[in-house]
């Protein structure tokens, strides 16, 4: 038995939680938990989990009634946390980028002329900070 915490996945706040959710699938390339998929009718989910091919957890996307937008990165407004991803290299970053607005998400910052870490920042249909860049 540990007394170490194993961190299972991060929870995202939405106000479309399904909306959230095919972001997150789409653009990660992650599948619902069985019994979170689509349904054929109305959906009301408050609660959904994506996880990888082999069924590890990865996000979750959560129900809330309102979510102020996020204004980073302007001054004073912190992004408070964030989610990281990386591709491989800069054809791919600019392949990402496309993928991401083409999915809903929102430009925030460009920092592709760096020469030691070239990246983008974007936030998600619900407001989200996320990083894509050059690992």
């Amino acid at each position: 038995m540990s007394d170490v915490p194993r961190l299972l996945h991060t929870v995202l706040d939405a106000v479309d939680v399904r909306g959230e959710a095919e972001f997150w699938r789409q653009l990660l390339d992650l599948v619902y938990r069985p019994g979170d998929e689509v349904p054929d009718g109305h959906d009301d989910a408050d609660w959904l989990v994506l996880t990888d091919a082999d069924g590890r957890r990865c996000l979750a996307i959560q129900a809330v009634e309102s979510l102020p937008p996020s204004r980073w990165p302007e001054r004073g407004h912190p992004s408070v946390s964030h989610l990281d991803t990386t591709v491989p290299d800069r054809g791919s970053l600019d392949a990402a980028h496309e993928r991401v607005v083409a999915l809903g998400g929102t430009l925030r910052l460009d920092r592709t002329d760096d020469p030691d870490e070239p990246l983008r920042a974007y936030a998600s249909p619900a407001g989200h900070v996320f990083c894509v860049f050059v690992a």
